[in-house]
């Protein structure tokens, strides 16, 4: 594919890292020199300076030859103005990063598609998602819906809790007698490893499992967790992420927020009456200790300082808060969550990325699950009538040793696999991916 990016930030870069190793034509264009040398030093592109709105740099960018326009500057007005002429100028697809979730709600009225704007995709909308979902699923450090739920990745570590420890996964079915989950990916000392039966699990693995819903407290047990029932959360930092996060989780949960600027707690104690509004420094011990934080079961960080949110997340892990979730700006910060005592940490451009991602993947992917800092992808596909992953069973396939099919949803049904199962057209398939395979993956559908 050829593809044009505006912007070459976080979310640019990353998205240019990635789509460069695949063997795509990327075209970046950025304003800022210095910006703009790093990729031309560390990537594989064409790099363009000047300014994406501009047609005459556009035109320089053949963005009329392009399949995909990526909009990703910190500028949502730039980033309408690239969408809507590069789409003039015969761009076939535009993506645009957007700061204003308004533009997100399905009742709004307003026909992007007629500006030139195909898909939009909020890096803050996207992070109070990911926060819902990790307060939902408590236990858990990582959590993705697939098909409304019907199907769960979930992420957990393993400590010396976890009576599956030093066993191997084949000596560990008689604890899923239901046949409710199965462990798709293992992250370990950085390596990503895709497991078989005679694969055992380590003290210290961080363990990606996909799950019905029925499987998810079995999980639980499996991994000498606890699923604590999440009633009072405190949350440091009011901005677009804490916003979107409060309006997310705040149905029957009793929410207190700490914010720094007096004018934003104004703002934010009328838009949300039934939160307790505290207007102080999330650095201050006595604050959060006057606030009863021992008495929280979750406290999330997302002011726009990562140590800030690293650091009041271990006070709070000190004071016995279960649950903590810190946004980290910096992407080299993502590996340390479990090293550091940290539950989750999450990085909204990161997200954003991954999401932009599945729009490049050849065949029918229907969504695309993150994993922090592990080298592969879980991936929905729809499997369609000439797909090859439906001509023989699983067993038979020859899939890739760095893959695993996880499940399918069926007829509305979420079920996982073995290898005497075979897959049919229109089922929804759930498939992990080391990166260095994902092309032989993406062939079968």
């Amino acid at each position: 594919m050829r593809i044009v990016i505006a912007g070459a930030g976080e979310v640019g870069f990353y998205l240019a890292t990635m789509l460069s190793n695949e063997s795509h034509d990327i075209i970046v264009i950025e304003d800022d020199q210095k910006v703009l040398s790093r990729a031309r030093e560390e990537l594989d592109v064409i790099a363009i300076r000047g300014d994406a709105c501009s047609i005459r740099i556009l035109r320089k960018a053949e963005v009329s030859n392009s399949d995909l326009l990526i909009a990703v500057t910190s500028s949502e007005k730039t980033n309408f103005m690239v969408a809507t002429i590069g789409k003039q100028l015969g761009a076939k697809r535009t993506i645009v990063r957007v700061n204003n979730t308004e533009f997100l709600d399905p009742k709004c009225a307003i026909d992007f598609k007629h500006l030139g704007i195909d898909v939009m995709i909020s890096p803050e909308e996207l992070a109070a998602k990911e926060i819902w979902r990790l307060i939902k699923r408590s236990a858990f450090t990582d959590a993705f819906d697939f098909e409304m739920g019907k199907l769960v990745m979930v992420g957990i570590h393993l400590d010396n809790k976890a009576p599956v420890v030093d066993r191997t996964i084949s000596e560990t079915q008689v604890l899923n007698p239901h046949f409710n989950f199965i462990p798709i990916g293992i992250q370990r000392n950085g390596e990503t490893i895709v497991p078989r039966g005679e694969t055992r699990f380590l003290l210290g693995d961080h363990i990606y499992f996909l799950s019905t819903p029925q499987g998810l407290e079995e999980i639980v047990k499996l991994t000498g967790k606890e699923q604590h029932r999440i009633k009072n959360v405190m949350l440091l930092g009011g901005g677009k992420v804490g916003l979107n996060a409060i309006d997310k989780i705040k149905k029957k949960r009793k929410i207190k927020l700490i914010e720094q600027d007096p004018e934003r707690c104004t703002r934010i104690a009328d838009q949300f009456s039934d939160v307790l509004v505290i207007n102080s420094d999330g650095h201050d011990v006595k604050v959060l200790e006057q606030e009863n934080i021992d008495e929280m079961d979750a406290y999330i960080a997302v002011t726009g300082n990562s140590e800030t949110n690293i650091m009041s997340c271990l006070m709070a892990k000190a004071h016995g808060v279960k649950k903590t979730i810190a946004l980290v700006e910096n992407m080299d910060y993502i590996n340390l969550s479990q090293t550091i005592g940290i539950d989750t940490l999450i990085n909204k451009k990161l997200i954003a990325a991954n999401n932009i991602f599945r729009y490049v993947r050849p065949g029918d992917v229907i969504s695309i699950a993150a994993l922090h800092g592990v080298d592969a992808e879980v991936l929905e596909f729809k499997a369609q009538e000439q797909s090859k992953i439906t001509r023989t069973k699983i067993k038979d396939l020859k899939f890739p040793k760095k893959a695993i099919i996880g499940g399918i949803v069926r007829n509305g049904k979420g079920q996982m696999v073995r290898g005497d199962d075979k897959i049919e057209p229109n089922d929804m398939v759930v498939v992990l991916s080391d990166n260095s395979v994902i092309k032989e993956v993406e062939k079968y559908f």
